[in-house]
């Protein structure tokens, strides 16, 4: 084993143990934890994600959401289904700035990818309420403001009879939940849903194959990458480390007493010059209506960042190069228009966001080593694929 490949090991079982996971080989796991390991599909070098008790996954329930997310049946006038915002060869994105609801509704926020989604510590991109898959489902099946599949109150009853009316997914129903006498519900959906979304794992990248010793996996311009991405200088992990590259992590081995949820404001506005955001979204700012958290949002994860594009909340920057120089200036100036200001001066950006001087070679490097946790498999994945194709 070469001396950088140990100590990409080393970094890789630190920054584990730095979010609160530990190395699969170093622990004794229940019969449980193995039985869902091999449910959902977990790789040896990642922790088991966090599960609620409520809802233990099943073959049945994983089977029945992974029909119901793509199917359009599942949205009030039935033209949209999760996938139509969440594409597989995007990792599960759509490359729109922001996607349109099932009315034509234009939603506020950019489609996040979903792999690796059971790891995060909170959903959505700034609530710190939603704690589980199951907590954030609710919002794009049964929201009205705007509209994304449109299951209000009025609908609900008419969108759950097509399902109850289906033979394929009675049957489905049935076996997912055995013990159930009513057929489907909105609580079942969701269930089924966060249980398959769970088994949207990522992790064969040739990033993650350099970690398991394959030297050869990275360029010697990504490793370089690797070293500006841990650097003081570029400072990229202090908010993207661990497992899923994202400070905001939580797996089965998490204790709930010291976890943490992280939201940081990056500087990518500052309209009036005391850290505001556009007024259709400030961050936790609009859960909180506390001041000091305008443009407050969660550290996403960059694993298969080079395939989900255009980047941040918005979807105002489009591409990875444009990211890099906008944290190597310490914050977004936008010259022009009604969110005109210098982000680099806002009071409220975090003091990780500093700027840097950086060379050409060095972004091509950082961004190089980015490319490299692009995990071709889980994006072609069959496993995940539209069941009616």
């Amino acid at each position: 084993m070469s001396i950088k490949t140990y100590c990409a090991l080393i970094f890789g079982a630190l920054i584990l143990a730095a979010c609160g996971g530990e190395s699969y080989t170093e622990v004794e796991i229940t019969e449980q934890e193995r039985s869902y390991r091999q449910l959902l599909g977990v790789p040896d070098h990642f922790s088991l994600p966090h599960i609620p008790e409520f809802n233990p996954p099943t073959k049945e329930k994983i089977d029945l959401g992974h029909f119901l997310f793509y199917d359009k049946q599942l949205s009030a006038n039935q033209t949209q289904s999760c996938a139509s915002c969440h594409v597989q060869e995007l990792a599960f994105t759509d490359g729109l700035a922001r996607p349109f609801g099932s009315t034509g509704d234009r939603l506020t926020r950019n489609s996040q990818g979903l792999g690796n989604a059971a790891y995060h510590a909170t959903f959505t991109w700034s609530n710190d309420g939603f704690l589980n898959l199951e907590d954030q489902l609710a919002v794009p099946i049964r929201s009205d403001n705007p509209v994304e599949l449109g299951v209000t109150e009025a609908k609900v009853d008419e969108v759950l009879a097509r399902f109850d009316a289906d033979p394929v997914y009675r049957k489905k129903f049935a076996a997912a939940y055995p013990e159930a006498e009513s057929g489907a519900t909105v609580t079942k959906i969701i269930y089924a849903l966060a249980s398959f979304c769970r088994t949207l794992i990522s992790g064969s990248s040739p990033y993650d194959n350099y970690l398991l010793g394959d030297d050869s996996a990275l360029t010697d311009q990504q490793k370089w990458g690797l070293q500006l991405f841990n650097g003081e200088k570029f400072e990229c992990f202090h908010c993207h480390s661990g497992l899923n590259f994202s400070v905001s992590y939580r797996d089965n081995n998490s204790d709930p007493a010291t976890q943490t949820f992280p939201f940081f404001n990056n500087g990518l506005y500052n309209v009036d010059g005391t850290g505001s955001y556009p007024q259709e979204d400030q961050g936790l700012y609009d859960l909180t209506q506390k001041l000091q958290h305008r443009g407050l949002f969660r550290p996403q994860s960059l694993r298969n960042v080079a395939v989900t594009a255009p980047y941040m909340h918005d979807g105002s920057i489009d591409t990875l190069r444009e990211v890099l120089e906008h944290y190597a200036r310490g914050g977004r100036k936008v010259e022009t228009g009604i969110y005109q200001g210098d982000g680099r001066l806002s009071p409220l950006k975090s003091g990780l966001v500093r700027g840097f001087a950086a060379t050409d070679d060095e972004l091509d490097a950082v961004e190089a080593f980015l490319e490299s946790l692009t995990d071709d498999a889980f994006i072609s994945d069959p496993a995940f694929a539209n069941p009616f194709e």
